[in-house]
């Protein structure tokens, strides 16, 4: 394979150097693959449902048969009010059970094969190299932008929200932040459907060979994740199944990405 050069940028955004880009990034876009890889993970976060096998079902009711003008579903027997000769047992009734209730034993959760869990991961990677892809994700970019966007080890140590504002400043990203910040909804306008948390877009993604205060100061900016390169994974590249999130490499997580 050919081999790709990429700049690196100190956190003022002034070109430092150059490094060859590993293979990974050289890896063809597979979307249907990077899907699967986030459902995959997605489905280990559900919690199974299931339903008492006997909900509904305590009752005497039993159909009074035909004769009587009455539809035949299950009634309770008796004279007393309020439950006497009232539907009962059957799915349309009142406190009837359910028609087909979740099971519990029901597998919830999807299995992939590392190889083909891999390929996603490499996929997404270089995803984040494709800059028609980034944009086409929404991601807010100034034309001086290279992908992929990589910057010296001293982001690591970035201690307080302000360096990091500047830090996305002067790489030329800080219009993307802007966008998430501007795209936060309060979830649930009419009365019935208040209290139900916020919604917003996602914004750029600092990876890291080791956190040096990054993911503290980091945090203060909704939108902004911070990962280790070994925790690296489908659904943090690509949120919501769709390759191509704005990435920022640290220098020593590229070289350590060239060696797995």
């Amino acid at each position: 394979m050919n081999e790709r050069n990429a700049d690196i940028l100190a956190t003022d955004g002034k070109k430092v150097g150059k490094i060859v880009l590993p293979d990974v990034f050289n890896t063809p876009l597979r979307p249907d693959v990077i899907r699967r890889a986030v459902l995959a993970a997605q489905s280990h976060g559900f919690q199974s449902q299931g339903r008492d096998p006997m909900a509904g079902k305590r009752t005497t009711a039993q159909s009074f048969g035909v004769g009587h003008a009455l539809a035949r579903v299950p009634r309770v027997a008796g004279e007393r009010y309020p439950r006497a000769s009232m539907a009962a047992f059957a799915p349309s009734t009142v406190k009837g059970r359910v028609t087909h209730p979740p099971r519990a034993e029901k597998v919830v959760s999807k299995n992939m094969n590392v190889r083909e869990r891999r390929l996603a991961i490499q996929s997404a990677i270089a995803a984040t190299a494709m800059k028609d892809i980034v944009k086409s994700r929404g991601h807010v970019l100034t034309e001086k932008v290279s992908l992929p966007l990589i910057v010296s080890d001293d982001i690591q140590a970035v201690e307080k929200a302000s360096a990091v504002r500047d830090v996305m400043q002067n790489l030329g990203v800080w219009g993307d932040i802007m966008r998430v910040l501007n795209s936060r909804k309060t979830l649930g306008r009419h009365k019935h459907t208040r209290g139900k948390g916020t919604r917003q877009a996602v914004g750029p993604l600092i990876v890291v060979s080791e956190d040096k205060n990054i993911g503290k100061a980091a945090r203060n900016f909704p939108g902004v994740d911070v990962v280790k390169l070994k925790s690296l994974g489908a659904e943090m590249l690509a949120p919501g199944a769709h390759p191509g999130r704005l990435t920022i490499w640290s220098e020593s997580a590229i070289k350590q990405l060239g060696v797995q």
